[in-house]
């Protein structure tokens, strides 16, 4: 049980009671979260502001919303609000409330009903947009708007901001694709908004309920004041009102509120159910890469891209050329950068063209592809283009341009790019003068900044540089954002067009004028009289004070960040820096990151949500007057006594989940490496509380099955001895304890005649003949459980003409790492860096094994370890180099299929490529999946508590694969991804090499 909070039981006794009445509630079936961590998980969104909420509700379906709003109605409980949740990607900050957050995303995201007929499907609010379009894929069709943040934005939440992305100019935004919205409003009752008839609307006026009024007042203030909508509503795509009156009525008399809901940001109800259109998926797509010497240039190139009528431009600036070339992404982009003038590159505009004549396509890439080369070599024109084709390319480089938001909160420095006027929109023959002026004050302000966004349609995305930790950055917010909103109208444009408006909404009144605004109001007070629906954001009701949150109310992640000694924020600068966008909460199974988030669909366990649980420990770790880099680790019971409302307790359930897998190390834009702040904190957290014995032989067993492994048949046997594995299991917490291979990797390296060198014996191997030598590191999960595997796999070497040599046994520290164990992981790693670099001087090629530990050499010893690189490759690395013709050819009937270990295919991208080069040079296919994580990570699956979430993960991805391809020989580079396969299917693959030398001595026997 989490022990109580100070800052919970300050909740005012109203909220508490509500909750409680809910919790007791036989017809709730939802979840209820007042915990801190909750919370403070739930205070962020993708913006620079934190909001910290009463409450959390996570309803089921829409009975629990109605429940939750019928319940809230009552006099008792009238002044508590409620804000709607989704996938929390917002830039400005519109689903932060002090009130009680509603997520809709953990339960209430199914697709309901598709219908081809009708091109329409039904789907709840919660969906995320590519697991709909995933859904819909095999049928030919897709949901149109496209988004950057595509994987975790969910359809309710594009409603309720209105969202377009690439390719708005032809499909339009959200509202342009919503049939019917299913809402629950502010007291509970329920309604369907369908686009009514002149006559279905004169029959819904006399409605006398809540409906009629509503269309009798929405009616009424169109009808009064058409011209000045006309006039104050800008003709633009990209123009986000919220409240869209422009759009309710049509020209034969039609009547549609979904314009007016879809952008409300959640103020007039929930939105619990939505029947969307469906378009056909284009037969034909063409991208075209223009780069530009100037970022000015590819901005002024706008206007004669967009005489080619293409489904999309898209304008990505240097600095996130610069970032992503430190990123995953590159190993996909990179080759669309490689021209000789790619090094004056200083912008690119990515041109799609799309649609279902292939001729007809590229009659058009080729026109536009021939006004590009006449123009080169003129002054302000591109200087180089290319030409992606197929869908994988298209898809890189639209990542691209997906992550740049991420990418930016990567650049170096205390100063980071960060959203606050970041999506303007003027008419797009403005928009190069716009931003020459935008630059303008940003330079004034010795700003760095970077941009990219939707030049077809005048919006640019413009991230200042600032360090919200200082006041004087944080004064600026203001400053700016007055400057650029004046700048907005004078080139007739608005400052919110694609994010919607959030905890900007005071500038709404210059924007709408004072009689528009005032009707807004009203329209407010008709669905929400008691402003119980996101109050604070765009407008307040008309019968209540004019009063929404103003930029100098909102609070600022900064100003709690600011808390924290400098210090300290340097050494846990990973988990401030996390900028809030979201990466790891991507829907998709056979993504690497982030396998505990998507099994618990929990964001406690999620980087983002670690991150920020960890940034509050450290603030209230300096408020109590500790500092967090001064403990020692576990200092033989000289620890801190535990305190009743210790917060630190929460952090630890959460990162106790983490499976310290390192896909987010090198996945997230931002590289917050979850596994190593875990480690940080176990080390901190075990001074004031006692470690489990699990926990040390975990850390320890590397250590200890290094004594037994040249007698095998001891450790055994104890295996074996009756209740051994009830008692791991219920008094230790450890199951499925693997025994160790006997023979010994020892033995069978000695019966298939492959040298050990032992450091005893250092000095003779110099002066041996080593030219054809590679030095084998051993390690202990394979060559101690897998022996056969090990051996059997550098027997490969033999037949591809090296001598494999394998070193003495070196201790690596991976389980003292990932138990936080960090003076002893520390000093394992001086004494390893040490042989290591000994065996270095050999002048061979050193190559570790198994991909988790081979990269601990490389990451975390660069933390703990002495300085200098230590030279140890992977496996692939090494032989992708050195395969050559070698007159060894094989033949296989059955696919063969690939399974990466997650972090071995994040930290090195290309590994599946060089897989693939070894393969062919022996005449084989190997075909590479895309799955996520297996669930095993190492001692994570053999943890009791764990248990089912391993099993969990393994079913989510990996089974599926087997499943779905039960013809094929599957192959995994991870000795932990072996043993899940064996455990939860029973099905034996093997490692890429032992495969190869079980089919090379076959092919020997033949011969």
């Amino acid at each position: 049980m989490i022990p109580q909070l100070t800052e919970r039981d300050a909740l005012p006794t109203t909220v508490r009671n509500f909750f409680a009445t809910l919790q007791r509630s036989s017809d709730f079936k939802g979840d209820l979260e007042t915990d801190w961590a909750g919370r403070m998980v739930a205070s962020t969104d993708n913006s620079i502001y934190q909001v910290i909420p009463q409450g959390i509700i996570y309803p089921r379906d829409v009975s629990d919303v109605q429940l939750v709003m019928s319940l809230a109605s009552g006099s008792d409980y009238r002044a508590i609000t409620f804000t709607a949740r989704g996938g929390g990607t917002g830039t400005n900050g519109q689903s932060l409330t002090h009130g009680v957050v509603v997520d809709l995303s953990r339960h209430m995201n199914q697709v309901l009903e598709i219908n081809l007929e009708e091109r329409w499907v039904r789907v709840e609010p919660g969906v995320v947009l590519d697991q709909l379009n995933k859904d819909l894929k095999p049928h030919g069709y897709f949901f149109a708007p496209d988004l950057s943040p595509s994987n975790r934005a969910t359809l309710g939440g594009m409603c309720n901001t209105d969202a377009c992305g690439k390719g708005s100019r032809i499909y339009g935004k959200t509202s342009n694709h919503l049939l019917a919205l299913d809402l629950v409003f502010s007291e509970g009752t329920t309604w369907s908004s369908l686009p009514l008839t002149a006559e279905a609307l004169a029959q819904a006026k006399e409605d006398e309920g809540l409906v009629g009024q509503i269309h009798r007042e929405v009616d009424d203030i169109i009808n009064g004041h058409r011209e000045l909508i006309k006039q104050r509503f800008p003709k633009l795509t990209r123009f986000l009102t919220g409240y869209n009156l422009a759009h309710v009525c049509d020209d034969q008399g039609g009547f549609n509120l979904n314009y007016l809901i879809s952008g409300s940001e959640g103020t007039l109800a929930f939105v619990t159910e939505l029947k969307l259109k469906l378009t056909p998926i284009p037969k034909v797509k063409r991208l075209i890469l223009a780069k530009y010497a100037e970022f000015d240039d590819s901005l002024r190139a706008a206007q004669v891209l967009v005489e080619a009528n293409p489904a999309a431009i898209e304008t990505v600036d240097d600095t996130i050329v610069q970032l992503a070339r430190g990123d995953v992404i590159w190993d996909k982009v990179g080759k669309f950068f490689s021209g000789p003038d790619d090094h004056k590159v200083k912008s690119v505009n990515l041109i799609e063209f799309v649609g279902d004549d292939e001729q007809g396509v590229e009659s058009q890439v080729q026109d536009l592809v021939k006004v590009l080369k006449d123009r080169m070599g003129q002054a302000n024109q591109a200087i180089g283009y290319a030409i992606a084709e197929g869908d994988a390319d298209i898809a890189a480089l639209w990542s691209l341009r997906k992550k740049g938001v991420g990418l930016l909160g990567n650049r170096p420095g205390h100063r980071r790019p960060v959203p606050f006027v970041e999506d303007t929109v003027v008419p797009p023959e403005h928009l190069a003068d716009f931003i020459t002026e935008f630059r303008g004050i940003l330079d004034e302000h010795g700003l760095d900044y970077g941009m990219f966004g939707h030049v077809d349609a005048g919006c640019l995305h413009v991230r200042p540089a600032l360090d919200l930790k200082t006041e004087d950055d944080e004064r600026l917010i203001r400053k700016i954002t007055d400057e650029v909103k004046d700048l907005v109208l004078k080139y007739g444009g608005v400052i919110w067009g694609e994010h919607g408006k959030g905890l900007r909404s005071e500038y709404m009144p210059e924007f709408f004028g004072p009689e528009l605004y005032q009707d807004l109001r009203r329209i407010k007070g008709i669905f929400d009289p008691h402003n119980k629906l996101n109050p604070g954001k765009l407008v307040t009701p008309l019968n209540s004070e004019d009063k929404v949150v103003r930029l100098d109310e909102a609070p600022l992640r900064g100003q709690r960040d600011r808390q924290i000694p400098a210090p300290v924020r340097d050494s846990y600068d990973v988990s401030i820096n996390c900028n809030g966008n979201g990466a790891c909460f991507n829907f998709e199974a056979d993504d690497v990151m982030c396998p505990s988030y998507k099994f618990t669909r929990n964001r406690i366990h999620s980087p983002k949500g670690r991150a920020g649980l960890m940034r509050e420990w450290l603030r209230q770790l300096s408020r109590e007057g500790y500092d967090a880099n001064a403990f020692d680790g576990d200092r033989g019971g000289q620890r801190l006594a535990p305190k009743v409302d210790d917060f630190s307790v929460e952090v630890f359930h959460a990162m106790n989940g983490c499976l310290s897998c390192k896909a987010c190390s090198a996945t997230c834009p931002i590289k917050v490496d979850i596994p190593e702040l875990k480690s940080k904190f176990l080390y901190r957290f075990y001074t004031r509380y006692r470690r489990p014995l699990k926990d040390k032989l975990v850390a320890m067993g590397e250590r200890v099955h290094s004594k037994f492994v040249n007698l095998p048949w001891i450790y055994n046997l104890g295996l074996r001895i009756p209740g051994f594995h009830f008692l791991m299991k219920h008094w230790v917490g450890l199951v499925d304890t693997p025994q160790l291979s006997s023979p010994s990797y020892r033995a069978q390296l000695n019966h298939s005649e492959i040298p050990q060198l032992k450091f005893s014996e250092f000095d003779s191997w110099q002066s041996r003949d080593l030219s054809r030598v590679v030095i084998i590191l051993p390690d202990a999960i394979t060559g101690f459980y897998e022996a056969e595997t090990f051996v059997s796999s550098l027997r490969v070497l033999k037949r591809l003409g090296y001598q494999p040599v394998v070193s003495e046994f070196i201790e690596n520290g991976k389980g003292l790492h990932v138990k936080g164990f960090l003076d002893e992981f520390r000093q394992t790693a001086k004494i390893a860096h040490e042989k290591i670099h000994k065996l270095m001087s050999l002048n061979c090629p050193i190559v570790g094994f198994d991909p988790a530990i081979t990269l601990t050499y490389r990451e975390e010893y660069r933390n703990y370890g002495p300085a200098g690189e230590l030279k140890v490759q992977l496996l692939q690395e090494f032989l992708s180099k050195v395969v050559s013709e070698h007159g060894l050819s094989l033949n296989e009937s059955k696919p063969l299929i690939l399974l990466g270990h997650c972090g071995e295919t994040t930290a090195v991208p290309e590994s599946g490529r060089q897989w693939q080069s070894i393969f062919k040079s022996l005449g084989l296919d190997l075909q590479v999946a895309k799955v996520g994580c297996c669930g095993m990570a190492g001692a994570f699956g053999h943890e009791a508590e764990h248990l089912e979430e391993s099993e969990g993960v393994f079913n989510m991805s990996w089974r599926r694969k087997l499943r779905d391809n039960g013809a094929a020989i599957f192959l995994a580079t991870g000795a932990s991804c072996r043993s899940q396969v064996k455990r939860f299917s029973q099905q034996g693959i093997d490692h890429p090499l032992a495969y190869l030398d079980r089919q090379l001595s076959h092919r020997a026997k033949l011969h």
